[in-house]
């Protein structure tokens, strides 16, 4: 198959008119509970409603509608093949029923046949092409598996595994995952516009968190602010963030940063907020601005904990993975500014290691999903809060709580 328009990616907020649809159509409340995904631009359902009303003739002869997943395996076997996990994130799918939902696919006009047939993760979902297998140089044609969402992945990889278990993910953005028995769907995660889906390992769900921001704000910074630190970490062979924030104090920084840079994530999906930084003096200095910016990223870290808390999810431990878990400074302040112990494993590229496992699953390799995760995974380094800290932290947590609701209607005019 050829792909007939380019993707729309996760992060286009082009569907808001679609969304006050599917609001006056299903109820926000009604299609969190049914899909357990919260009403927002991110999600597949309005992508498709957008598709459908402005690219008219794409939406009649299409043959197909895929993500990324789905895309690939067609062209690696010939049929597409979707993971439950993956299905489970596009607010077309019946989070009860685990299939694809028939209320939502009838209001949108689309035949099941138009969407990849949905599979476990783990699961054999065909050969390779011989001439792609034969392009690629493989002597025999390796066997396609079905995989899961990246977040999934990531906690398959560090071991979530059991109800209960968390973990930190902070790639391009930052994401919290928490696994339960049964999807954990009530008001307080509906208000705080978490979402719901499959996991990876059967009979499991996770519940997630989403900041946009993430390590893209810290990026940002570097491309910035760190020219200096950039061109010395390519003449010394070293990594540009750690010289960014080599003399940054434990201590809190004395800013407050709302890391709104591309609207705000989860409890508030504010797609039209945006950044700002308070505090500044003449006094501040670059590395009180790095610093501020993984504060505040992690105060939004600790709003999304707090969200979860009130929706019965407790928390002992969080596991981080992603590149922010290659800073101790960063995973030292996750456990200050929250309150909860931090872990990182040996490996923390998680998602692709996840990834893996689940091939493993699909050839015999493992007769469990869950029990190959819960062996392989090391946790190497431990990071507990200090209590002087959280204590401080705490105190600013709480006026940085004020701070989105004061600027709010100053950033929407901007």
């Amino acid at each position: 198959g050829c792909a007939l328009k380019y993707a729309i990616l996760g992060m286009d907020t082009r569907t808001g008119e679609q969304n006050d649809s599917l609001r006056k159509t299903f109820g926000s409340r009604e299609i969190f509970e049914h899909t357990g995904m919260p009403v927002h631009t991110i999600n597949t359902l309005p992508k498709l409603m957008w598709l459908k009303e402005h690219a008219p003739v794409v939406w009649r002869n299409a043959d197909k509608f895929l993500l990324y997943e789905d895309f690939f395996v067609q062209k690696m076997t010939g049929s597409p093949a979707i993971s439950h996990c993956l299905a489970s994130r596009t607010q077309l799918y019946d989070i009860r029923t685990k299939t694809w939902s028939e209320s939502i696919l009838s209001f949108l006009e689309l035949k099941p046949e138009r969407l990849a047939p949905i599979y476990p993760s783990g699961t054999q979902v065909g050969r390779m092409l011989p001439d792609l297998a034969a392009m690629l140089g493989f002597s025999s044609l390796p066997i396609i598996v079905s995989g899961g969402h990246d977040q999934a992945c990531g906690a398959l990889g560090v071991g979530l595994t059991r109800p209960g278990q968390a973990m930190v993910s902070t790639g391009s953005a930052e994401v919290v995952e928490v696994v339960s028995e049964t999807p954990a769907i009530n008001a307080s995660l509906y208000q705080g516009n978490m979402s719901v889906y499959t996991h990876t390992v059967p009979q499991r769900y996770l519940t997630m968190t989403l900041n946009h921001s993430g390590g893209l704000l810290l990026r940002w910074f570097r491309d910035t602010l760190g020219q200096l630190e950039i061109k010395k970490a390519h003449d010394d062979g070293i990594d540009a963030y750690d010289l960014i924030l080599q003399h940054a104090s434990a201590d809190p920084s004395g800013l407050l940063l709302l890391p709104h840079f591309a609207g705000s994530g989860t409890p508030l999906c504010d797609t039209a907020s945006k950044g700002a930084i308070l505090g500044l003096t003449f006094s501040t200095t670059k590395v009180d601005l790095a610093k501020a910016v993984i504060e505040g990223l992690t105060y939004e870290l600790q709003s999304n904990l707090e969200v979860l808390r009130q929706g019965g999810v407790k928390i002992n431990e969080l596991r981080a993975i992603g590149g922010g878990a290659k800073s101790q400074l960063w995973l030292q302040l996750k456990a200050d500014i929250t309150g909860i112990p931090v872990v990182a494993p040996r490996v923390t590229e998680a998602a692709c290691w996840g990834a893996a496992l689940l091939a493993g699953a699909g050839v015999g390799c493992f007769e469990s999903i869950a029990g190959a995760a819960e062996r392989s995974v090391v946790l190497s380094d431990a990071y507990e809060p200090d209590p002087e800290r959280q204590q401080k932290y705490a105190e600013l947590f709480a006026t940085y709580k004020t701070l989105y609701p004061a600027i709010k209607d100053i950033v929407h005019r901007l």
